[in-house]
């Protein structure tokens, strides 16, 4: 069993560091070496290098990305964090081209830990809210 609080404590730590600074140096700190990242519509993250990347892509895209921690609560080895982000579309997403417009998208992560690092986890968010609020998929009904 891990220590939830410390767990919890982590993750905080890494979307204030990696997510709203863009401090990609605390890596090393937060996941293991193979960590890996399952993501509902995407190819799976393996590595913290790949993981760089895509935090890299995600921030060139957002530059003023900002996420807020809404609640966190975890077992034994394992933490469930829902989160808010909010940004500006400001560089290329996934072939999307800068649109200008800021948006709010909703998620949640499961992350498994293993000698006190994140060893794994799951993204689930609101891909096609994120979409819509692009203009890249018109609102359902519509």
């Amino acid at each position: 069993m891990g220590n939830v609080e410390a767990n919890k404590a982590l993750i905080q730590r890494g979307f204030e560091e990696e997510w709203n600074k863009g401090n990609l140096d605390v890596i090393p700190e937060l996941f293991t070496a193979d960590v890996i990242c399952h993501m509902v519509h995407s190819p799976d993250i393996h590595g913290k290098d790949n993981w760089k990347e895509f935090i890299t892509a995600f921030r060139n895209a957002f530059p003023d990305i900002h996420f807020t921690i809404e609640d966190h609560f975890g077992e034994g080895d394992r933490v469930v964090t829902r989160w808010t982000f909010t940004g500006t579309h400001r560089g290329e997403l996934m072939g999307i081209p800068p649109t200008g417009v800021n948006i709010t998208v909703k998620g949640v992560n499961i992350y498994h830990f293993s000698y006190g690092k994140i060893s794994e986890f799951w993204v689930t968010l609101d891909d096609l809210g994120m979409l819509q609020q692009l203009g890249v998929i018109p609102p359902l009904g519509q």
